[in-house]
């Protein structure tokens, strides 16, 4: 028997909205690699060159305030909706790794790969949610995604998979409980907070 590769297609997929016991919210897509992650990869991406396909997945973390500032207490938030991508993604990462496919987290502090060997230029994730999502971005110290309906109190982070957007999808949401986090049905309002 044969086993041919599975062609999957993504052009906009519809984001898996979860939120926290706090009422935080979170969106997750997964998406084709932009074309600058494309023609940047071994720039970027040294490991990662003998993938022919994998797909970067946005996280979105709703912040309790727009990110524009930089004030001790933005940057205590913004270390928090780190720390809690860093520690879902390595889950997430080493889940799919235990499955045999490619995955990574892109450190949202230094733009590096937190798994492979970093390439010779950091990514950027603003960059990527603005051209994935079409999100604007404001330029300040710092560039800020304005999300259509939190604004600028968004923390963005990226993920990098090989592993087929369904293997993703169903491994985001069997860990998202083990991180406090259950999925909000579609068409619900996400809370404020």
């Amino acid at each position: 028997m044969v086993n041919y590769p599975r062609v999957y297609t993504v052009e906009q997929s519809c984001p898996i909205n979860l939120v926290g016991k706090k009422g935080q919210a979170v969106q997750i897509s997964i998406h084709k690699p932009s074309p600058y992650i494309c023609a940047n990869r071994e720039r970027i991406l040294p490991d990662w060159q003998k993938e022919p396909l994998f797909w970067v997945v946005i996280f979105l973390q709703k912040s309790q305030y727009p990110l524009v500032k930089s004030t001790a207490e933005i940057e205590r938030e913004k270390e928090n909706l780190r720390e809690k991508f860093m520690r879902f993604g390595c889950d997430l990462a080493f889940n799919l790794r235990d499955r045999g496919y490619f995955a990574d987290l892109i450190d949202p502090r230094t733009g590096y790969p937190l798994l492979s060997r970093p390439g010779v230029i950091p990514h950027n994730d603003t960059a990527v949610v603005k051209a994935l999502l079409n999100y604007p971005v404001l330029k300040n110290k710092c560039c800020v995604i304005v999300h259509p309906t939190w604004g600028t109190a968004v923390y963005p982070s990226i993920f990098l998979s090989a592993a087929p957007p369904m293997i993703v999808e169903w491994e985001v949401k069997s860990i998202a409980s083990m991180h406090g986090w259950q999925e909000v049905e579609e068409g619900s309002v996400i809370s404020s907070q």
